[in-house]
């Protein structure tokens, strides 16, 4: 799959495509995007099963970042996809502008996603509502390193002048709310990025056992614990307050219909049970397809039988 979303990268123009100007689209078949992580793998099986109940074919595509699935966002390769609006406002507007574009996200919910819209409508873009669930980006150390150096939050961390080995997404190295964010508002002195993902199994591991000093992984992580690992508070606010918000394809998915199904979702699910769900799959291995439809089922968005 990530070889067949590179490939469609180099497509069209945006002034050819036509998806600015074309009605919103209404496709039977729609394929949902997840990101691969337990997160956004649990997001677009509940986007999926919601769109099917509301008379779509649906079908799910994995692909590894951003940096392939937003560019087949916008192709038609991908008709929807699960995002955080601070997130994707500054990416897109990187992706407008430069890697020096002044960021346009905040923790002000409304003004983000005003500034997400008007980016994403020129990439025949649409961004549905913003949805009660908020995710962050989170830094973990281990529980027993935080004891050792007196650290509960970021700026501890910064005053400590420690080297620290990052164990992140290869995209940390660029992205402004990782490794140059916490360079540059916390003072930390980031040696390395350690390629392992964002909050993965082996990134805190690779904590866990001393060969890197910290893990990015998400404010919904619920299986710290049982890495011997603990978050460090963000106190000077360097991540935005990140709601999860579908994206879809204007001109294949953008009717009022799609818009429907994804709200009835967006009305009920909280950051809290977002946390629960990601710790059905992380820690009690349940499949995440299995643990969405519960959990729509416990809320009423899906039929018992």
């Amino acid at each position: 799959m990530a070889a067949t979303v590179a490939a469609c990268t180099s497509g069209p123009s945006l002034e050819n495509q036509g998806a600015i100007t074309a009605p919103p689209g209404d496709s039977q078949q729609l394929s949902v995007g997840s990101a691969g992580f337990t997160e956004s793998e649990l997001l677009a099986q509940m986007y999926a099963a919601l769109l099917a109940d509301a008379g779509y074919r649906t079908d799910i595509l994995t692909v590894g970042n951003r940096e392939l699935y937003e560019p087949a966002l916008e192709s038609g390769q991908i008709d929807v996809v699960p995002e955080y609006a601070a997130t994707f406002a500054d990416w897109l507007q990187a992706k407008a502008k430069g890697a020096q574009a002044t960021p346009v996200a905040s923790p002000d919910t409304g003004a983000t996603m005003a500034a997400l819209r008007k980016l994403a409508l020129p990439r025949g873009l649409t961004v549905l509502a913003a949805g009660r669930a908020v995710d962050q980006n989170a830094f973990a150390v281990s529980a027993s390193y935080a004891a050792k150096h007196h650290l509960t939050t970021l700026s501890d961390l910064g005053r400590a002048k420690l080297p620290v080995r990052l164990a992140a997404g290869d995209e940390c190295v660029q992205r402004p709310f990782c490794a140059p964010g916490l360079k540059k508002t916390y003072g930390i002195d980031i040696t390395a990025v350690d390629p392992k993902g964002v909050g993965t199994t082996p990134a805190k591991q690779a904590v866990q056992n001393g060969k890197d000093q910290m893990v990015l992984t998400t404010s919904t992580d619920a299986t710290l614990d049982a890495f011997g690992l603990v978050l460090l508070a963000d106190d000077k606010k360097l991540q935005n307050a990140d709601n999860v918000v579908p994206v879809v394809n204007r001109a294949r998915a953008g009717s009022a219909k799609v818009a429907a199904a994804l709200n009835r979702l967006n009305a009920v699910l909280t950051t809290t049970d977002l946390a629960h769900l990601n710790e059905q799959v992380d820690s009690w291995r349940r499949l995440p397809a299995d643990v969405a439809r519960s959990y729509l089922r416990s809320k009423g968005l899906l039929p018992t039988t």
